[in-house]
């Protein structure tokens, strides 16, 4: 049995700047930085290790497995995510094979992925090496790297602030150089047109030099807020048209700042699937039927939305009629006027052309805990609304990193292990000590809609969702919160329990337990 949740206690849930020759960019350009810097250093500096290795075969070849422990490290996670100074931890090697397989939304290992438990350890004074067992050998597809993509196709276009783009919680900019970049400092050859509102001249190009510096092909526009919104946003798909005509793109795609593409080769692939010649507009609903209700049967700009060439030209071409007053007033129902559907309207009202489906976009209007979702073996095409406020909290550009070892595939794949773990790759590691005894296959209702929920809203676009695991005693989850590429192309992934963490609870006698009564780091290493 855990142990008894003390009374009164609540239980709660990638280089530098090259000098800048304009003084007045410097405070600009170094407060994005430091935020970059900072976040670069935690995830590609090796650890200042003592040489404390075992050696296991892979093929012709030995790799030494780093079993050593870094008080340095655990510190600095200890600041980080408020860990206690005892702690659980556990290390597993995880050697993938790729193999000329499908993707499997859960693949079953018959072995313990910690076959000795976790050591307990005290983060200020930890012992010299942890439990080290041999690597878990595990099947994977042989996907595509992100290395590999040209993405030359696809113009996007997002409207910002530079508010938010500087925000440590908020900014994008490392977020998009996962589906803007090769992951090696370079363009995959898609393009983005960025207009940011109010913004100065010195926000403008301390914006356009960090992400040329990131590799990313940006330009940067200023937008005025005093023009309404919704047209803003409308005004959007003319400015990517405009851009389209320099470079021979096939789709333009208008998406949020908090929009993340994590498979750019099977988001390519699907699109290949149409004809780019003729009229698109594709995009994917709300999963909440109740926003479509409200806003109407139309593609959700969260999960982005994708327009073939043909059909921006006549769009734009009716941009002024279709941005009126009038117009405005009817995108309106009762939310503010919405981009979303005015854009709809002034396709619908013009053309013959309507909403082609992409359900493997996500708008992702959901609430709560998002693990279910995450969690469910899922491959998403897209992201959205993970930054918290009213919505989920994940961090899917840590997770991602995972696809520069394995490839495409493995982001969120799940596997099954005999002592009754599953990883969700790149979200989290959940042990069931009570087994798992239900269906996999349907997605876990750890989460709700807003604002109104009626239990049912959901089961259109994620199908019926079984029962939540929480405050059941039958599930706790680490969930990743970094992950970084090492030397030799390894990746570390790096998932936080908090003892106090009311979801691993249960009631039993009158009284609260915990599942766990220390606070647990799980640290996974891929290899292949």
């Amino acid at each position: 049995m855990g142990s008894a949740i003390a009374s009164g206690t609540m239980l709660n849930p990638r280089s530098s700047f090259s000098r800048v020759a304009l003084l007045t960019l410097v405070c600009l350009v170094f407060s994005l930085y430091m935020f970059r810097s900072t976040t670069t250093k935690n995830r590609i500096e090796p650890f200042e290790t003592e040489s404390q290795v075992i050696y296991v075969q892979n093929g012709n070849q030995s790799r030494p497995l780093d079993c050593t422990l870094n008080a340095t490290h655990l510190q600095s996670l200890q600041w980080r995510y408020g860990l206690e100074e005892n702690i659980d931890y556990g290390r597993r090697y995880i050697r993938f094979h790729r193999d000329n397989i499908a993707r499997a939304s859960m693949t079953k290992i018959d072995n313990d992925l910690f076959p000795k438990g976790f050591d307990t350890i005290n983060v200020n004074n930890p012992p010299n090496s942890t439990a080290c067992p041999k690597p878990l050998d595990v099947p994977v597809a042989r996907s595509p790297y992100p290395s590999t993509v040209d993405a030359s196709n696809l113009l996007f276009g997002i409207s910002t602030t530079f508010q938010r783009l500087s925000d440590p919680k908020t900014g994008p900019i490392t977020e998009w150089s996962h589906w803007l970049t090769n992951g090696n400092g370079k363009s995959n050859g898609a393009g983005l047109v960025l207009c940011l509102v109010d913004a100065t001249n010195a926000e403008i190009e301390a914006t356009r030099q960090m992400m040329k510096e990131m590799g990313m092909d940006v330009k940067v526009f200023p937008s005025d807020s005093s023009i309404e919104m919704a047209k803003r946003y409308l005004s959007l798909l003319p400015a990517l048209y405009q851009e389209s005509e320099h470079k021979k793109r096939k789709y333009l795609v208008m998406c949020d700042d908090d929009t993340f593409f994590p498979s750019m080769h099977r988001l390519l692939n699907l699109l290949s699937a149409y004809d780019h010649t003729t009229d698109l507009y594709m995009g994917t609903f709300s999963e909440d039927i109740n926003n479509i209700e409200r806003h109407g049967s139309q593609a959700f700009g969260g999960a982005g939305v994708f327009f073939s060439v043909p059909l921006a030209k006549k769009i734009s071409s009716f941009f002024s009629q279709c941005s009126t007053r009038q117009k405005i007033k009817e995108s309106d129902t009762g939310w503010g006027p919405q981009g979303d559907i005015l854009l709809r309207k002034c396709i619908y009202e013009n053309t013959e052309v309507r909403l082609t489906m992409l359900r493997d976009l996500h708008q992702l209007d959901i609430v709560g805990d998002p693990a279910g979702f995450y969690e469910s073996g899922i491959a998403p095409l897209s992201l959205h609304h993970f930054k918290g406020g009213m919505w989920h909290v994940a961090h899917p550009y840590e997770g991602a990193q995972i696809t520069h070892a394995c490839g495409e595939d493995c982001f969120l794949q799940r596997f099954q292990t005999k002592d009754n773990y599953i990883i969700s790759n790149g979200f989290s590691v959940a042990h069931y000590p009570k087994g798992i005894d239900f269906s996999v296959h349907q997605m876990e209702r750890t989460f709700g809609a807003a604002p109104d929920d009626y239990g049912w809203n959901l089961d259109f676009m994620l199908g019926p969702g079984r029962k939540s695991l929480i405050q059941t005693g039958r599930k706790a989850s680490w969930e990743l919160k970094e992950s970084r590429v090492e030397e030799g192309g390894s990746v570390r992934q790096t998932y936080i329990r908090k003892g106090d963490d009311w979801r691993w609870s249960f009631e039993q006698g009158g009284k609260g337990w915990r599942i766990y009564d220390k606070d647990g780091v799980v640290e996974l290493i891929w290899i292949s």
